[in-house]
């Protein structure tokens, strides 16, 4: 496995086409491949991956993510990962990921506890709140995921084809790139290639 360097980019990159209507494609796109070897992982910290939640509306402002949560976030963007490239190469999907992809589905808990206290008599309350809304949050993107892969839009997805971009993206007509920065280093690419002189 190649290591990149991981960077912080100064200018975001937008969402990929899709993305809008399906976070998992999102979450797949959420560890970036740059050029020049550099890498940004949008879920490295455990603040990093709150935020991340925080702007889907998967989880409220300072839920207080601890690195264990973080780590089932970006273990559940690795199976969604491989779902998107097993199934734009034609290929079967991996049985681990469709086991970690169904484990989330099934994992959240679909009601608060019931609890006893001397003090407060009979409540409610979740067995580890941010572990709660954690598991609600995959288990939202692993039906997203899985609506994207078998709904009508699945025929579009296809990897961007600008190296060594990584992400993916539902394809509107031509368009095979994620962003226009990909689009324009693709076409610089070929432009470059038709100008070199061939040699033998």
């Amino acid at each position: 496995m190649r290591i990149m360097k991981e960077t912080v980019t100064a200018e975001p990159l937008s969402s990929a086409p899709g993305a809008e209507k399906y976070p998992a494609l999102d979450l797949a796109n959420s560890a970036i491949a740059l050029p020049g070897g550099q890498y940004v992982d949008l879920l490295g910290t455990p603040g990093g991956a709150e935020q991340w939640l925080v702007e889907r509306g998967l989880a409220p402002a300072d839920t207080g993510m601890m690195e264990m949560c973080a780590t089932l976030l970006r273990s559940l963007r690795e199976q969604v990962r491989a779902l998107l490239a097993a199934h734009v190469a034609g290929l079967p999907a991996p049985a681990g990921a469709l086991t970690a992809v169904n484990d989330a589905l099934t994992r959240a808990p679909a009601a608060s506890l019931l609890r006893w206290d001397p003090t407060r008599g009979l409540y409610r309350e979740a067995s580890h709140p941010v572990t709660q809304i954690v598991e609600h949050a995959l288990a939202v993107l692993a039906a997203n995921a899985a609506d994207l892969l078998t709904g009508p839009d699945a025929e579009r997805l296809t990897a961007c084809g600008s190296t060594p971009c990584n992400r993916y993206l539902l394809r509107h007509g031509r368009r095979h790139w994620c962003s226009i920065r990909c689009g324009d280093r693709a076409r610089a690419a070929r432009a470059y290639a038709r100008r070199r002189p061939t040699t033998d």
